[in-house]
C-alpha cells in the first residue's frame, strides 16, 4: 500500500494517547475514526484535541494554524463506539488501547474479522511484544508495532518494530507513513519493552529503589536528577505523567518474559496503585507527590 492512497486511518481507544495521535493523523491531511467503547472518552477526545494542553487552539494562539484550519482538522475527525463502523474500509488500524496482552489479543482478533485483508495493524504498545500481539490475527505480516510517545503532537521519535512475520512491505510503509506526519521513525527488534520503555523503566524503577533504601526523598531525586544530568523530569514526575499504573503492569510482563528481578515492580509503586494513586490520569487520586503530600 501506498501512503499517499490512505482514505482512512482507525485509532482504537481515545485516550490520552488514542486522541494525540488522531490529532496528528487529522492534522496531517487523513481522514480519521476515532473509536472507544465510552461515548464520554470520545467526547473529552475532541476536547483535549481542540483545547487540550497541546491542542489546537494552543496552535491557533500562537500562529502556527490559522482558525480555518484548526476546523478542516476537526473535520477530519469522526468517532464512533462501533467497531463495525470503525473497521470499515480501514487502510490502517492504530490501537492505543491500556497496555494488556489479552485486552490487545481480544480487540485484534474482533477487527481482524471485521476489516479488509488490504488493512494493515498497527500497536501503539509500548511494552508488549509485536509477535504475541499478531498471534490473534491472520493477517502477521501485515502487523507491526508503532510505539508513539506523550505528548503524541510535540514527540518526534516513533519506534517501529517488527514482529516475527512483519513483511517488508508493511515495515517501509509505517516508516514513510511516520516521516509524512513529520515523525522520525527508529526501528527496535522486538523483546518485551522494546528499547525506549525498557531504558525508561530501569531510570523509574531504580529511583523507586533508591528512595525505598532511603537514600534520598522524592523530591530529592527528581531534583537531582534535573539539574545533575539535565533531564527534563525525574523519575516520580514522569512516572506521574505517563501513569504509575501502566510503569507496574510493564514492569511485570517484562519480568514475566526475562525473569529478571530488577525488571519486577518494587512494592511501593505497587502499594501507590492498589490505593488508587496513578498519576495524572482521569478517576486517580493522584500521584507519587500527592500520596506523600509533597508541595
Amino acid at each position: 500500500m501506498n501512503v499517499e492512497n490512505i482514505k482512512k486511518i482507525t485509532v482504537v481507544g481515545a485516550g490520552v494517547m488514542g486522541n494525540g495521535i488522531t490529532q496528528v493523523c487529522a492534522r496531517n491531511g487523513f481522514k480519521v475514526m476515532m473509536v472507544d467503547v465510552n461515548e464520554e472518552v470520545l467526547k473529552n477526545a475532541y476536547k483535549q484535541i481542540k483545547d487540550g494542553p497541546f491542542g489546537l487552539s494552543r496552535l491557533v494562539e500562537k500562529g502556527k494554524i490559522k482558525s480555518d484550519e484548526m476546523e478542516q482538522i476537526i473535520n477530519n475527525i469522526e468517532s464512533t463506539t462501533d467497531p463495525r463502523e470503525a473497521a470499515k474500509d480501514a487502510d490502517l488500524v492504530i490501537e492505543a488501547v491500556s497496555e494488556n496482552l489479552e485486552l490487545k489479543k481480544k480487540i485484534w482478533n474482533q477487527y481482524d474479522e471485521l476489516c479488509p485483508e488490504k488493512t494493515i495493524f498497527a500497536s501503539n504498545t509500548s511494552t508488549i511484544m509485536i509477535t504475541d500481539q499478531a498471534a490473534a490475527t491472520e493477517r502477521a505480516d501485515r502487523f507491526i508495532g508503532m510505539h508513539w510517545f506523550n505528548p503524541a503532537p510535540v514527540m518526534k521519535l516513533i519506534e517501529v518494530i517488527r514482529g516475527a512475520l512483519t513483511s517488508d512491505s508493511t515495515f517501509n510503509f509505517i516508516v514513510e507513513f511516520s516521516k509524512k506526519l513529520g515523525k522520525i521513525p527508529v526501528e527496535a527488534s522486538d523483546s518485551p519493552g522494546f528499547f525506549t520503555s525498557r531504558f525508561i523503566s530501569e531510570f523509574m524503577i531504580r529511583g523507586v529503589r533508591m528512595f525505598e533504601e532511603g537514600m534520598a526523598g522524592i523530591k530529592e531525586i527528581d531534583t537531582m536528577c534535573k539539574l545533575g544530568f539535565g533531564f527534563p523530569m525525574g523519575p516520580f514526575e514522569l512516572m506521574d505523567l505517563t501513569g504509575i499504573d501502566i510503569i507496574m503492569h510493564a514492569g511485570e510482563y517484562v519480568y514475566s518474559i526475562t525473569g529478571d528481578p530488577n525488571d519486577k515492580a518494587p512494592i511501593t509503586l505497587r502499594k501507590l496503585v492498589t490505593a488508587g494513586y496513578i498519576g495524572k490520569k482521569p478517576g486517580s487520586r493522584g500521584g507519587w507527590y500527592d500520596f506523600y503530600n509533597i508541595k
